[in-house]
């Protein structure tokens, strides 16, 4: 199903939960319990869990605005590193140095097409194997001509290292995400601070939808941009503008 789809759907659920949630216990109040004393302990406890709803909510934004930026600087280091590693071919002999390139050329091509076709992780496996399968090439390739240079056993071989390793690196970057059952506890967070802000708008003469409106709003929003930050391609937040470094790297390949 997709992403898009079930986010909007699940956030939009939340907020009309939350508004007839406030709406249900304001009735209940007016109904049953109108006659009990608003306790100072009460309101006390009413703040502390509207707290911990905010504190959960900025926890969880934090953490997946901080996933997204790492997401995007390691796009960064890995066009580093190969742009790096390829400028250091030129320290091999003029026999190796040119198959060398050719696999560089044809591993960055792979690496496109693999964010490419994202956020299709099924179909985009086969490319990332096929990605791995040039980086041996290019290693049994460069390792026996790095050793005919002190230089390039070096230079050459330790940025060899690292432009593989950041390949792993950006694949399990994109698997890391918080338990399901945070965003269970946010939703049921919110659900229970409408209920008691509904109880406590029982005193008022009418119900005040504008405000329970902008609090329902406000919290279904938020939950929504940090499910896009946490899964980016998948929804409306993408990056496939940080991608075209890659682009501008294999045009820069010659």
């Amino acid at each position: 199903m997709d992403f898009t789809l079930v986010s909007l759907t699940s956030v939009l659920g939340l907020f009309g939960g939350m508004v007839l949630l406030a709406y249900w216990s304001r009735d209940l109040r007016l109904k049953w319990f109108l006659h009990l004393p608003e306790e100072e302990t009460l309101v006390v406890v009413d703040g502390a869990i509207f707290a911990l709803l905010g504190l959960v909510l900025a926890l969880t934004f934090s953490g997946a605005a901080s996933r997204f930026d790492e997401r995007r600087h390691l796009v960064i280091q890995e066009v580093n590193a190969i742009g790096t590693a390829y400028l250091r071919l030129d320290l091999l002999t003029e026999a190796s140095r040119q198959p060398a390139k050719d696999s560089f050329r044809r591993y960055v091509d792979s690496r496109i097409r693999y964010f490419s076709q994202l956020p299709d992780f099924e179909g985009a496996e086969p490319e990332f194997q096929r990605s791995k399968v040039i980086q041996r090439e290019i290693w049994q390739a460069v390792l026996p001509a790095a050793r005919e240079s002190q230089a390039a056993t070096m230079l050459l071989v330790p940025a060899l290292n690292e432009m593989f390793d950041i390949t792993t690196t950006r694949a399990l970057a994109t698997k890391i995400h918080p338990p399901l059952v945070v965003y269970g506890l946010l939703f049921g967070l919110a659900l229970i601070c409408s209920i008691i802000a509904g109880n406590n708008m029982a005193r008022a003469e009418a119900m005040d939808w504008p405000r329970i409106a902008g609090f329902a709003a406000v919290v279904s929003l938020t939950i929504y941009i940090t499910y896009d930050l946490e899964y980016p391609r998948l929804g409306l937040i993408q990056v496939t503008a940080i991608d075209q470094a890659l682009k501008d790297l294999r045009a820069s390949l010659n």
